[in-house]
């Protein structure tokens, strides 16, 4: 079994991080089939009120990620620092915290869903159907964060492989329950909502029942005490992962706007089609970076910085190429992935094909922000984190979004996803130079 201590060679990297990577791939398919059914067997006004309220019970279900990613790197120090009691007392407090703040986020989602879509211009069967789809999710938002929140622990626990099994379970799930509740029993657009909902529910209670229980991991849920400053911790790390997907949330709200504008439901379906497959790639970024934090977290807290060298440098190799690869892959795949989804609507279909050769750029650029985000939050610098990501997924998509359309129209909204990327990059490497006598990754 590999462990945290343990040097890290580039094959060892990789089979540590692959059942992160997958995780993180197949939960991105498990929503992506949700779109494919929506789309295929009820209809394009259904499948755009999908995409067009998702920001908003993502934005709910976010502190997910944010727990996770910064609870793992606290834990993952700690146990570098020999202190197993203390991370295992972290650790159940933080799943607790979860719960109730779970609950909470649900009950004001489903007072606020109406009033929210129709402030984002939603009217008439785009509304209705933006209602009825968040009305039947919510009450599974507090498994939505465990999920999540426990996709980046599992790896914290020395148990990657059984976080993935856990995940396939739960997808396995949305995409059985999808079939035979949309295309079997034609409940439509609840139906789907439904399967969600579902796999949500297995995703979040069984590592419940996992942890709850002995088990031959580092963690195990136990009696605790409230932990202010550990939680503060906790949040301050995690607040990168918390920003970017709140503000992809934001922006991908004000890309609605913007499309509905340039190109009616139409835009909105084929940006939904992009998300969707942008989702799947990008999760291989996100997965590796979820699964090479503790490892950078544990070798921080043993000040093990010739360690430190060896995985930021071989981290950027992979993800560079992993870019290339995706890159490609975008390029091949773009007019059959969209004709998948698009391909009973010609205006749509073209519509998308020409998106994904524009937006598949974007590949190229992307990982590098969000593995220097998560490289931050695992040495536990959640301001140098946040600010990677608030730049990334705020001001500069918002300013690229608002300007470009202006220029070029339809295509400068694609083309503002490519620019937002490439920013980053470079925001990226300034912190990383700037950072590095401090930490000690690139040596003196």
């Amino acid at each position: 079994m590999i462990q945290l201590s343990d040097h890290f060679t580039y094959r060892r990297l990789l089979r540590f991080t692959f059942p992160s990577i997958i995780m993180m791939v197949f939960t991105s398919i498990y929503g992506v089939v949700d779109g494919f059914f929506v789309s295929n067997f009820v209809g394009k006004t259904p499948f755009a009120a999908v995409n067009f309220i998702m920001p908003v019970l993502m934005i709910l279900g976010c502190a997910g990620f944010m727990f996770g990613t910064g609870g793992s790197a606290l834990i993952a120090k700690t146990l570098g620092e020999g202190d197993v009691k203390k991370a295992n007392q972290t650790f159940s407090m933080l799943v607790y915290v979860s719960v109730l703040l779970g609950v909470l986020l649900a009950a004001l989602g489903l007072f606020f869903l109406k009033p929210l879509a129709m402030l984002l211009g939603a009217e008439g069967e785009l509304l209705t159907n933006c209602v009825l789809y968040g009305k039947i999710i919510l009450p599974a938002l507090p498994f939505y964060i465990l999920q999540f929140e426990f996709q980046c622990l599992f790896a914290t626990a020395e148990k990657p492989k059984l976080g993935l099994l856990i995940t396939v379970a739960s997808g396995l799930s949305n995409m059985v329950l999808d079939a035979l509740f949309v295309a079997g029993f034609h409940w439509g657009l609840a139906g789907a909502a439904a399967a969600t909902a579902c796999s949500e529910f297995i995703g979040g209670l069984l590592p419940l029942l996992y942890f709850g229980r002995k088990n031959t991991s580092m963690l195990r849920l136990s009696s605790c005490r409230f932990d202010g400053r550990a939680l503060g911790k906790i949040c301050l790390n995690g607040a990168s992962e918390l920003m970017s997907n709140i503000s992809m949330s934001i922006v991908s709200m004000l890309y609605n706007i913007q499309l509905m504008k340039y190109a009616g439901e139409d835009g909105i379906a084929a940006y939904g089609v992009l998300m969707y497959v942008s989702m799947i790639f990008q999760a291989i970024f996100i997965g590796y970076s979820v699964g090479a934090a503790p490892i950078i977290g544990y070798h921080y807290g043993a000040q093990n910085r010739r360690e430190l060298q060896g995985l930021l440098k071989r981290s950027l190799c992979l993800i560079g190429a992993f870019s290339t690869a995706m890159f490609f892959s975008g390029e091949l795949l773009g007019r059959p992935l969209s004709l998948l989804f698009v391909g009973y609507d010609q205006t749509l279909l073209t519509i998308t094909i020409h998106a994904f050769a524009i937006f598949s750029v974007s590949f190229l650029l992307s990982g590098f922000a969000i593995l220097g985000s998560s490289f931050f939050t695992a040495l536990n610098d959640g301001v140098t984190s946040a600010l990677i990501s608030f730049l990334r997924t705020l001001i500069f998509q918002i300013a690229a979004v608002l300007f470009f359309p202006l220029l070029w129209g339809l295509d400068g909204i694609w083309w503002s996803i490519v620019a937002a990327e490439a920013m980053a990059v470079l925001v990226t490497i300034v912190f990383l130079v700037t950072k590095r006598k401090k930490y000690g990754y690139m040596g003196q």
